[in-house]
């Protein structure tokens, strides 16, 4: 037989964000922004530390003007996680955030002005050893390619990316991520695996912009990335949603789990109810998932409403619980285990995740 395909993730140059790998068949990392003024060091460093424990792994914080970059130096001398400087419009900040201690830069070549500002911010990130993102979105696209009639929006974006990554190397500055991002699920598929197929070695940033709420931006973000994620495509995610930080966090790990790529912490399994549940089981599920938060490993529980759906079908689970008339069955690989009161089924469960798992 031959060699397997590598994927497409597995052929990206790896870049380091702070001590985070990018890129070669690193692990997808996953990735949040602030919502803190930077300005204001202490609430952003809780937010970080918030962030951090939820399993982000790279933080971005906006530097809006010149009287952010004091609480930006502070943010990236304590923070737990890699620190990426995100600016737009003035090249002047992206340079000043090089010194003051920057794991990385993110920006828009296409809204900093002239390429004489945007040679200013390459070199300042080769002095300091930093990669960066070049970003691409509606807002920033290529000059020269804005005003393309002959292009669809995506091969706006596609163009755009690839025309400023030939001039950064031309500069031989090579250590960059690519974002080129859309509010559109299957236009962020179509961008990206275009963008995977021209620009093979560079590692590609994934997020679906502008996304919305919680459902919405969630739906969104998991149709594009599942995909991509799906066909190898992709080295790193945020997931942007218009709610806490935490949540886009949730959302990330719960995608990179769904398709394969990665897992951090337990699986729960549930059914979605019908007449024959005889048990509050969004409560119990609920219960149980607030309780799992503090299992890390990567084992899948069941929260099942009846017999039917218990230990049977539910039978791929490491363990779970299958309620009905009072009473739950708790099982482990499809054979029953115990039969335990309601009330004490989820105190019963987490004992025996403690006793199996650790």
């Amino acid at each position: 037989m031959g060699e397997r395909a590598r994927a497409p993730r597995e052929r990206t140059r790896r870049v380091f964000v702070g001590d985070v790998p990018l890129g070669g068949g690193a692990p997808v990392s996953v990735q949040s922004m602030t919502t803190t003024p930077t300005a204001d060091p202490a609430a952003t460093l809780a937010e970080i530390e918030g962030l951090a424990a939820e399993g982000c792994e790279i933080v971005r914080l906006a530097i809006p003007d010149a009287g952010s970059l004091a609480g930006f130096h502070t943010c990236c001398a304590a923070s737990p996680l890699p620190v990426v400087a995100d600016i737009h419009f003035d090249h002047r900040l992206a340079v000043e955030a090089c010194r003051l201690g920057a794991s990385a830069l993110r920006v828009n070549p296409g809204n900093i002005g002239d390429f004489s500002k945007v040679d200013a911010v390459i070199d300042a990130a080769g002095e300091a050893g930093i990669p960066i993102r070049i970003g691409v979105n509606a807002g920033s696209l290529a000059r020269e390619v804005a005003e393309r009639s002959d292009l669809s929006h995506p091969r706006k974006l596609v163009e755009s990316a690839v025309s400023f990554v030939e001039h950064f190397a031309a500069r031989g500055f090579d250590d960059v991520v690519v974002s080129a991002k859309t509010h559109s699920a299957m236009e962020t598929v179509e961008v990206n695996r275009l963008l995977s197929a021209k620009l093979p070695e560079v590692p590609l940033h994934l997020g679906v912009t502008e996304a919305g709420g919680l459902t919405q931006a969630t739906v969104k973000n998991s149709v594009a990335l599942g995909i991509l994620l799906a066909e190898g495509i992709g080295d790193t995610i945020r997931v942007s949603i218009t709610a806490p930080p935490a949540d886009e966090v949730a959302v990330a790990w719960q995608i990179l789990a769904a398709t394969g790529v990665r897992r951090r912490g337990p699986e729960i399994v549930s059914c979605p109810t019908c007449a024959r549940c005889s048990i509050d089981l969004m409560a119990l599920e609920a219960e149980v998932a607030e309780r799992m938060r503090e299992v890390s490993e990567p084992i899948c529980v069941a929260v099942m409403g009846c017999e039917v759906n218990g230990p049977g079908e539910a039978r791929a689970a490491d363990i779970g619980i299958a309620g009905g008339h009072g009473s739950c069955l708790l099982f482990a690989g499809g054979e029953i285990i115990a039969t335990v009161a309601q009330d004490e089924a989820v105190d019963v469960l987490m004992a025996e995740i403690e006793r199996r798992f650790g």
